[in-house]
């Protein structure tokens, strides 16, 4: 039996894309992996000023909270603390990356595997860590992520890709990335996750440069290329092409900001 532990930096996730993020299909995701959880930990920023003197935005994080934890997570609330910077600005700031780090690292003891929900490069040293103790560790992220994290984990899951774990209007649509590139030829290999399973990560989806535009304009072959070198995230319709294989048509860059529900907490 693998035994698991989640640990989501739910600030970091919220403010890089994740807005309304399903819980329940995280830990759909760990088991996914075989792996039997033992341990499920989210950290979030508690305004407790805020909360006293606006009913209405306590309700709404109440309600939010009790969400979470329905779905079996433990919850760590960091106080949200405020500053006065040198322009007389109020700052606010509530870091829960010590809190997450610790218990990440005292958990592990009894853990195999363990999937960091974090696109923070503070995390870096944790992953080490953790690796060094012979853990599997995984990562989960959306928007911003630091590209050292990313490629220090043992394996990465870009949540844009997840079905079903942000609820977006556009289903229809499919979301990937470009890992093979023909510059000369214009045509590229998608990368797609029909599923949660490692089997249902699928690298045959074909891209001809025909088929990709930008505020409805074509592009030349040069920037067709960059598309696979910055890992940019694709939007398409998946059809059959004439030899019964996957193509992408109507593609274009994935916007993830025109996603995020407006009643969101």
């Amino acid at each position: 039996m693998i035994k698991a532990g989640i640990f989501i930096d739910t600030e970091n996730l919220v403010r890089c894309g994740g807005w309304g993020m399903r819980y329940g299909v995280v830990r759909q995701l760990v088991e996914a992996q075989q792996a039997t959880i033992l341990r499920a930990n989210a950290y979030m920023a508690y305004d407790k000023d805020r909360e006293v003197t606006d009913p209405l935005y306590r309700k709404k994080k109440t309600e939010y909270r009790d969400s979470v934890r329905r779905e079996s997570y433990h919850l760590t609330l960091k106080p949200v603390q405020r500053y006065t910077d040198a322009e007389g600005q109020t700052v606010t700031k509530a870091n829960a990356d010590l809190d997450l780090a610790v218990d990440a690292l005292l958990q592990a003891e009894n853990l195999d595997y363990v999937l960091l929900g974090s696109g923070d490069g503070d995390f870096l040293r944790l992953v080490r860590a953790l690796q060094n103790r012979g853990k599997r560790v995984d990562l989960l992220a959306f928007s911003n992520v630091s590209q050292n994290l990313r490629a220090e984990v043992d394996n990465f899951f870009s949540g844009y890709l997840l079905p079903g774990l942000l609820p977006t209007a556009e289903e229809a649509r499919i979301r990937g990335f470009m890992h093979h590139v023909n510059e000369e030829k214009g045509y590229g290999f998608l990368t797609i996750q029909t599923g949660l399973k490692p089997e249902d990560r699928r690298e045959d989806v074909f891209l001809h440069i025909n088929d990709f535009s930008v505020d409805g304009n074509s592009i030349g072959n040069e920037a067709f290329a960059r598309i696979k070198t910055k890992q940019d995230l694709l939007e398409f319709d998946l059809v059959e092409n004439n030899s019964g294989r996957p193509q992408a048509v109507n593609a274009t860059f994935f916007r993830p900001e025109l996603f995020r529900p407006a009643d969101l907490p």
